[in-house]
Formats: structure tokens, C-alpha cells, sequence
């Protein structure tokens, strides 16, 4: 049995699929036949020269788009491509050991790495990503898709199993990618409730467990494992009276979720018949659908970010706004709040260049980044503008800190406008903007900020990790950002009353509005519209509709009287079986 941290809830009982983080599968893969050593190095070869013209077409085009500064790094990797190093060493493994040309890269990546792994100099440390990053070009024409996960009857004879991703860590592309394999549950090493792991398992609706230390080495492809999302436990090869015994756990979950969301055309209020918004948090045009299927009322957060993660180049004005045209025509009611660039931290695309960090969360990411990049910043307000037209948009700005840094973006928006009259292109003149209140100090200084911005959207995640000074995906720290605490609820309740008094719309779209028992306490707080992971609208409409006012009123106020986070938790956990016992079991414990 592993302990991590339970990140989407939920119990599964399924086949484990080892990945490695870049190439798929963990193990080494050998050709069937040795004669077909010369077809695949052929194939590797080809790979290479696509890579390299590619990486070509991308120098140009982020030369124009960026500049020529922003491109060195694709010349840096059009460098290694063409380094007769890496191709010989790759032939000779393909030949020698009969590989693959993916293991064989592999196998060459593990040895770079292994020797740059005792040099501490920063040069070396970026020129070990910049390697990386070659390989995972040259690795993604090989495959030219994900990988498939193996079937899993043929993998030990469990063919009635589902299968479960287990990984060191998920990276935001693969994130996105993995989206359309057929997996029932995640676990991952590193990370919390707020990684790219937790986001993907979140929007399918599926268990996770994250920052199971260890969990790549006790695992191998084909094992039977059980992920309990609610818990955050892993058990690896159980006996078959425990695997029985979650199996009936596993039936009972689906069901419910199966039963639950039948509530998806009802409206969402509660049982004294306040009217309540949900709203989904997206990511790409798969979770729009999934949106409208759950019976969410609109989108209350697209995460742009992930079309330039899953970009092989900077994304230029018109595939933006052809992106966000087909996102806003999906969505529910065509309502959309659309979030500029939220890239940094653990989300970084190779063209806006790497920066050593100590502390990357809290430094050159998100809205700053964009103020290091004007023109990036105005292409993608020109495409949202543009985008506009097409439905109820908002257009969102995270990581805002200072009022100085909300007029700038006001100004940059309205400058943007005038440019678009004048070039004769039509967009939304009716596109309001808002800030992500997820700065402690915005959350101070909330009423100046109340005055110059059209609504707030409340970003709980880094909200917390900020309050509380953790990272929230160490593994280590990740206790201490605990939504249930009063040093959060207080925050929020400032927040929450500053647009109260001036009537200004606030949606909280972190992970919280899809936890029962932070809902219970919100919704009495006066909050009225949650934006969650598309899976989780279902059950919070139906936490709701259990719940009168007067009761939600009482548990806030009480909750704001507890000191620790124990209390509270101990608390909502009483009231929530109070108020509905079934919806237990979507909370973590």
C-alpha cells in the first residue's frame, strides 16, 4: 500500500500502464527480427530530417512572430538535430542491442542526462533541456501520435479490467494528449491536487492519486492496481479479498455518478430555490463538450495556455481566434471567460525562452511573462477581442498583484480596441474584463481593484499556496495548502464581501468549487457562481439542491468562528453527511 495525495476522488480497481514521462513506455523495446535494423534507422533518419525542417519553418516564424532573440533557441535546436554525435550513437544502439529507434533515443537521453546530472553550472542545465527537447521532436515523428497502451488481456489475462496510468509525472502537453486514451484512473510521483495529472483526471471524471513517492519502482506494466481517489491510496497486486471488496466500492462510485448526472437539463439552485450558476473549467474543445453534457450553464475558465503547450510553435492571431471562435460556439450558451496566458512555474513553452529559477511560481510567469512579450500579449487580446463577436465572452487577467498592473492592461485592451476600429476589423465591443484574484495582495487591496475591473474570478490554487508560502505540488509542503482553513476562508469572505457592496460578479474557479464541503461553506458565504472541472457540476447540483440558505448561512458562520483547519474540516465533514451522506464519497478526506 502507497499513500499520496488524493487529487480527483473516486475508487477504481485496473491494470497498471507504466509510462516514462517522455517516450511512453518505460521499458526498452527490442525489433522482432534483426534484419530490421537498416528499415529502422532508415525511419529514425527520417525522423531527424523532419525535425530539422521543422525546426527550420519555426525559426522563421517565431523570428517574425517574436523576434529574432526569442528564435535562438530553435537555432540551438536545430544545432543538436544536426549533430552527427547523436545519429551515430543512435545507429549503433539500433544496431547493436536491436532497439527500437524510440528506446534507442531513450536509452541515449538516460546516458546525456546521467552525465550532466553531477554539473551544477546553469549552461549545462538548460543545454540538458535543450536536448530533451530535440529528442522528444525527433521521439513524436517516430510515433506521430501518443502512445497506445497495451491491451490489457494480452498484458496478464485481466482483459475485463480497466487500465491506469501510473507515471513519474504528466507534462502539459502529454496532459492534453492522453486525454483520448482509454484510462479509468492516474497516479504520478511528483505533483498535487492542482497538477497537470489532477487536471486531466478532474475533467474525465476519474480517480487520482498523486505524490506517491516510489510508486514507478514497485509498479510494472500489467500489475493489478486499486487507486482510491478519496483516500489517496494505492495498492499495488492486492489479494483478492481486498481487490473484491474495492471492486464493490468501484461499482457503487460509477453508479452514483451515473445516476447523478441525469440531473444535467434541472436548473441549479438550492432547495429554497436560490438560483446558483456552475460553470466549467476547460482546458481544449474536448472539455467544452463535456461541459455541455454534464449541464453546465457556461465556461467559466478556458485555460488558453494549453493551446500554446500544445503548440509546436507560437500560435499566431488567426489560429487563435479560429480557436477561440470554435470554443465560444461549443460552449454551453455560448458563455465563455477566456484567461490570457497563464504560462511559468511548471508550464513553459521553449519560444518564450527558460530562466533559472529558485522559485519559478513565484517569479517570471503568468501575466508578467506577457509584459515581458507586448506583442505576443496584444495578438492574443486582438484574437479574444475578435472572438468576442461570436458570443458572451469575458476576457480574464491572471496573477494581476497591483493596481499599476491593472490599468496597464486596461489601457492595453482599449488601445487594442481603437486599433481594430480603425483597421476595420469587427469584434466584441461588449467583451467585459476581470481580474483572477489569486495574489494575497490583491485580495488586500480588493476594493481599489473592485473600481477600475468589470468582475473577479477567484483562482483558490495559487491563492492558497500563496497564503500559505508551500508549494503546492512539493510533496513535502503540499499539507499546508489546505483549502479547509481559516486563514483561507477569511480571505475569501473579505473578497467575497467587497463585491457584495458594490455589486460587482465574482465566480471562484479553483479547485474548491468542486469540493462538497467547501461549496456547503461558500454558498453560505453568499458566493453564487462555482466553475469546476466539467465532471464535478453534477454532483455539486445535487449538493445544492439539499441544502436551504439558512443552513449554508449557519455552517459559514460557524466555520468562520473554528481556529485550525481540523475544526473545520471535522465540521463541513459532519455537515456534509448531515445534508447528503451519498456525496461522501466525491470529497477527499
Amino acid at each position: 500500500m502507497h499513500k499520496g495525495i488524493a487529487v480527483s476522488p473516486g475508487v477504481v480497481v485496473g491494470i497498471a500502464y507504466r509510462v516514462d514521462s517522455v517516450f511512453g513506455t518505460s521499458e526498452p523495446q527490442t525489433l522482432d527480427h534483426p534484419e530490421q535494423t537498416v528499415d529502422e534507422i532508415a525511419r529514425f533518419d527520417r525522423a531527424v530530417s523532419v525535425s530539422a525542417t521543422e525546426l527550420e519553418g519555426i525559426i522563421t516564424k517565431v523570428a517574425q512572430q517574436l523576434g529574432s532573440a526569442e528564435a535562438d533557441i530553435f537555432r540551438t535546436h536545430l544545432q543538436i538535430v544536426n549533430d552527427q554525435t547523436l545519429v551515430t550513437k543512435v545507429h549503433a544502439l539500433i544496431e547493436s542491442q536491436q532497439l527500437t529507434a524510440l528506446s534507442a533515443l531513450q536509452i541515449f537521453l538516460q546516458g546525456y542526462a546521467a552525465s550532466f546530472a553531477r554539473v551544477e553550472q546553469d549552461y549545462f542545465r538548460e543545454r540538458m533541456a535543450d536536448v530533451r527537447d530535440v529528442i522528444l521532436r525527433i521521439g513524436s515523428h517516430l510515433t506521430l501520435h501518443p502512445p497506445v497502451a497495451p491491451n490489457a488481456a494480452q498484458t496478464n489475462g485481466h482483459g475485463e479490467d480497466p487500465l491506469i496510468l501510473v507515471a513519474h509525472e504528466i507534462l502539459p502537453s502529454q496532459a492534453m494528449s492522453l486525454g483520448n486514451l482509454p484510462i479509468a484512473g492516474i497516479v504520478t510521483e511528483t505533483g498535487g491536487g492542482t497538477s497537470h495529472a489532477a487536471i486531466l483526471s478532474r475533467s474525465r471524471g476519474i480517480p487520482a492519486v498523486a505524490g506517491v513517492v516510489g510508486i514507478t519502482g514497485d509498479v510494472r506494466s500489467g500489475d493489478v492496481i486499486i487507486v482510491d481517489g478519496r483516500d489517496g491510496l494505492v495498492l499495488v497486486r492486492p489479494d483478492s479479498e481486498t481487490t473484491s471488496a474495492y471492486r464493490k466500492l468501484q461499482r457503487e462510485f460509477f453508479n452514483l455518478k451515473d445516476r447523478l448526472v441525469l440531473n444535467r437539463d434541472e436548473p441549479a439552485k438550492s432547495s429554497d430555490g436560490a438560483q446558483i450558476e456552475l460553470l466549467a473549467n476547460i482546458n481544449n474543445l474536448a472539455d467544452t463538450q463535456a461541459a455541455a453534457k454534464v449541464g453546465a450553464t457556461g465556461v467559466g475558465l478556458f485555460r488558453t495556455e494549453y493551446l500554446f503547450l500544445t503548440h509546436q510553435d507560437v500560435p499566431d492571431e488567426e489560429e487563435q481566434y479560429e480557436y477561440y471562435r470554435q470554443i465560444i460556439e461549443d460552449s454551453p450558451n455560448r458563455t465563455v471567460t477566456i484567461r490570457t496566458l497563464d504560462l511559468g512555474g511548471d508550464k513553459t513553452v521553449a519560444y518564450l525562452g527558460r530562466r533559472s529559477e529558485a522559485n519559478p511560481f513565484m517569479g517570471w510567469r503568468s501575466i508578467r511573462l506577457s509584459f515581458e512579450h507586448p506583442r505576443l500579449f496584444e495578438r492574443q487580446i486582438r484574437a479574444i477581442l475578435r472572438a468576442g463577436r461570436h458570443g458572451k465572452v469575458n476576457m480574464l487577467f491572471p496573477m494581476i498583484t497591483t493596481l499599476e498592473e491593472l490599468r496597464y492592461v486596461n489601457k492595453l485592451v482599449e488601445e487594442t480596441k481603437r486599433n481594430l476600429r480603425r483597421e476595420g476589423v469587427p469584434f466584441g465591443e461588449d467583451v467585459k474584463t476581470g481580474v483572477m484574484v489569486e495574489v494575497p495582495a490583491a485580495a488586500v487591496c480588493i476594493d481599489a481593484i473592485l473600481r477600475e475591473t468589470d468582475f473577479i474570478s477567484i483562482g483558490s490554487n495559487d491563492l492558497i499556496q500563496y497564503l500559505v508560502a508551500a508549494d503546492r505540488d512539493n510533496p513535502k509542503v503540499a499539507h499546508l495548502c489546505e483549502p479547509l482553513s481559516p486563514a483561507i476562508f477569511r480571505v475569501l469572505q473579505m473578497v467575497l464581501d467587497a463585491c457584495q457592496r458594490t455589486g460587482t460578479p465574482v465566480t471562484l474557479c479553483g479547485e474548491m468549487a468542486g469540493q462538497p464541503r467547501s461549496v456547503l461553506a461558500l454558498f453560505g458565504m453568499g458566493l453564487r457562481r462555482f466553475s469546476m472541472s466539467p465532471a464535478f457540476v453534477p454532483t455539486i447540483k445535487a449538493l445544492l439542491a439539499s441544502v436551504t440558505t439558512a443552513q449554508a448561512e449557519r455552517f459559514a458562520h460557524q466555520v468562520l468562528q473554528l481556529k485550525t483547519s481540523e475544526e473545520i474540516k471535522a465540521y463541513l465533514t459532519s455537515r456534509l453527511h448531515e445534508v447528503s451522506s451519498m456525496l461522501e464519497v466525491f470529497d477527499s478526506v
